[in-house]
């Protein structure tokens, strides 16, 4: 572990000590109003991109206020029922999330847990996401909150952070970068793929860099290169941590750009760098080509930043270094208001690095959607199995329309950066699959170009403190679970939420000793339900289902049953009975979204009457029914109070309970579940 010497640095960077006393405030920068041109998207004119290292969304949000973290009322469970958090160990207890009894964890270097293709999709285990400890170690269940991470928490408090994105595959950095700048991995078999492993062999299918320069659209590539920069066909960059850009220009494992000649686009924006060596490695040094673009009013349209490694905040490396170089990039765009107010900077993660995150990723299963090109067919190393997506990493967008430290749960992924440019520009990518372009958002939901100068503006803590001081690489600290296990609180309240575009419903129905859910979809966006039966045998169970389409799915109901179903935004469904209760109780849920009401409909479909209670768990009403055999009785609950959110227990008076809970979407910006912050009991 690496302790701050202020002073020190200061000495070594050839800086004056009366520096270290001027805090980073942006609140000035904060309040620059939007460009409101045309009150739409055509108001941004630079969008930047700065991908960092292997961090899961819960490693490092799942205790931030509002998003869908550690107080999750409706997590997975695993085959014997557990909630997910309780991950199983070769010997003793189940393992818990847990933060290492260390000072300060946002200075720590983290072993760097295994993050590959084989270990991801055996800690997936086919959807039953509870095998991360036996094939990433303990680490995996290692987090952080906001004394460790103050800038990041600062970032996703004054801006718009993204809990539903996900990394593209279910695998390490390369392939998922390849996503950002490509669309896919060469999932059909050309150009060399497809690429499920850091294998960086040399490849030829096209990337978006290649079709914004076919329109006319300028972009480029800022990173830092070091002294090691070489001719064509070689990467070239110098392998110095504080210097280098650690490999993560994925466009220089492409052919084409290690082919193409100086003074030609190619190798003007993708292949030069900063070099800092001259300096020393000065941080100060550090992006100094951005630094010039932005204030000379060269900035592209299109911009990738790619830092050095030790600022990336990879494990091994202190999650600080990474919080001031990202300060540095907010930094120089926020000392020019006319480049501040018409651009947006999307600062995410290629990979969860071997991170645990509860929520199992979504994948193809069932659907109405094409699957082409989206299993991956196997190898003599690589098992078969989905590309992704990939579990959860952290995604703040950082813009004058995205202040105001609001959620936004649309399912998103690394192709949604190319979707938001597609949005943007027109450049359509084809190689995006059609599965994929279906259930991911183009992150355009996330922003508010109709009334962005409403925001207030947030002052962001100071990351003076954050630069490294002695420029090495320390031991890593090796975590040890506490003797006490207990699941991590997350911070209480609420954050407005971005409007969504999903309606969704998973109807029940009891017939034949056969359970039949129906998955309908009366939204704007096509939604992956992921169905889990404990007690069966079963792996779980994936559907695709279009807007205006349903697909139906059938298990066992003799014996009793145990089915949950979970979508986006907290959507759960859960249908538990007995054998005794097992011929009786169908449910169908239905909205108004005018009145924001719920319509529960229950069916008594078994040969005698049925007692039904359903409890409000948000007011703590109680409604009693009494169901003739055959009879279906429909009640609505208003859900104005608690601003769309809704969660029903429905019980019978023998053994059968059904869950039913998650969000009316009327169009209209609301707020996270009250549930979820704490605020009701």
């Amino acid at each position: 572990m690496a302790t701050v010497d202020r002073r020190t640095f200061l000495r070594m960077a050839g800086l004056p000590a009366a520096a270290a006393a001027i805090p980073l405030d942006l609140s000035k920068a904060l309040a620059i109003p939007a460009n409101h041109r045309t009150g739409s998207l055509a108001d941004v004119e630079h969008v930047i991109f700065l991908m960092q290292e292997n961090r899961s969304f819960d490693h490092y949000f799942g205790s931030l206020r509002g998003v869908r973290g550690f107080a999750d009322p409706h997590p997975m469970r695993t085959p014997l029922g557990q909630p997910v958090w309780h991950q199983p160990q070769a010997s003793g207890p189940d393992l818990l999330p847990f933060r290492p009894d260390v000072p300060d964890l946002g200075r720590t270097f983290l072993p760097d847990p295994p993050h590959g293709w084989n270990d991801g999709h055996a800690a997936w285990n086919n959807g039953w996401h509870n095998q991360f400890v036996p094939n990433k170690g303990v680490t995996t269940m290692t987090y952080h909150n906001r004394k460790d991470l103050p800038y990041q928490y600062a970032l996703a408090d004054a801006f718009t952070v993204c809990d539903n994105y996900h990394c593209s595959l279910l695998g390490p950095t390369d392939p998922n970068r390849y996503h950002m700048w490509t669309g896919w991995v060469g999932n059909d078999g050309t150009g060399g793929g497809p690429v499920i492993t850091n294998a960086e062999a040399g490849y030829d299918w096209s990337t978006y860099p290649e079709r914004l320069e076919s329109a006319g659209i300028p972009w480029k590539v800022y990173q830092d290169a070091g002294t090691g920069l070489t001719a064509a066909g070689s990467w070239g960059w110098t392998q110095d941590p504080f210097i280098g850009n650690y490999g993560d220009n994925s466009l220089l494992y492409f052919h084409q750009y290690q082919n193409a000649a100086p003074g030609t686009p190619l190798a003007d924006r993708a292949k030069t760098g900063t070099n800092i060596s001259a300096h020393g490695r000065d941080p100060e040094a550090l992006l100094s080509d951005f630094r010039r673009d932005v204030e000379s009013g060269q900035l592209p349209a299109v911009s990738w930043i790619v830092a050095p490694e030790a600022y990336t905040e990879h494990p091994n490396w202190e999650p600080a270094f990474g919080a001031w170089y990202v300060s540095q990039v907010i930094d120089i765009l926020a000392a020019h208001p006319e480049v501040w107010s018409k651009m947006a900077l999307f600062i995410t993660y290629d990979e969860e690095g071997g991170f645990f995150d509860h929520l199992a990723p979504p994948t193809p299963g069932v659907s109405t959607v094409p699957k082409t090109n989206e299993i991956y067919p196997g190898s003599a190393t690589n098992p078969a199995g989905p590309y992704g997506l990939g579990l959860r990493v952290p995604m703040v967008v950082v813009s004058p329309w995205t202040r105001g430290g609001w959620v936004n749960s649309q399912m998103f992924d690394h192709t949604s950066l190319i979707r938001f440019l597609e949005a943007r520009f027109g450049v359509h990518e084809s190689n995006i699959t059609p599965w994929r372009r279906a259930v991911t958002g183009d992150l355009t939901s996330a922003f508010d170009f109709k009334t962005p100068n409403r925001s207030r503006p947030v002052s962001l803590p100071g990351t003076d403190d954050f630069k490294p001081d002695d420029l090495v690489r320390h031991p890593d600290a090796v975590p040890v679970p506490p003797a006490n296990q207990k699941l991590p609180r997350q911070e209480q309240g609420v954050r407005p939420a971005r409007a969504l575009p999903y309606t969704l419903h998973a109807d029940a129905s009891v017939t034949g000793g056969t359970l039949t859910v129906t998955f309908r979809n009366t939204g704007r966006a096509t939604a992956v339900f992921q169905a889990r039966a404990i007690g069966t045998g079963e792996d779980p169970r994936s559907y695709t289902v279009e807007p205006g389409k349903s697909l139906s799915g059938t298990w066992p109901a003799t014996q009793g049953y145990d089915l949950s179903v979970h979508g986006p935004n907290g959507f759960y469904r859960e249908f538990r009975s007995g054998p005794r209760a097992a011929a009786g109780l169908g449910l169908r849920t239905d909205y108004d979204l005018r009145g924001e009401k719920v319509t529960v409909t229950l069916v008594n479909g078994g040969a005698s009457r049925l007692q039904v209670t359903v409890r409000d768990l948000y007011t703590s009403g109680r409604t009693t029914l009494s169901l003739r055999a055959g009879a279906r009785e429909q009640r609505s609950w208003h859900v104005v109070r608690t601003r769309g959110w809704y969660s029903l227990e429905v019980t019978t008076g023998s053994d059968a309970t059904y869950r039913v809970a998650g969000h009316l979407e009327n169009g209209k910006d609301s707020i996270t579940d009250p549930l979820m912050g704490g605020l009701v009991h």
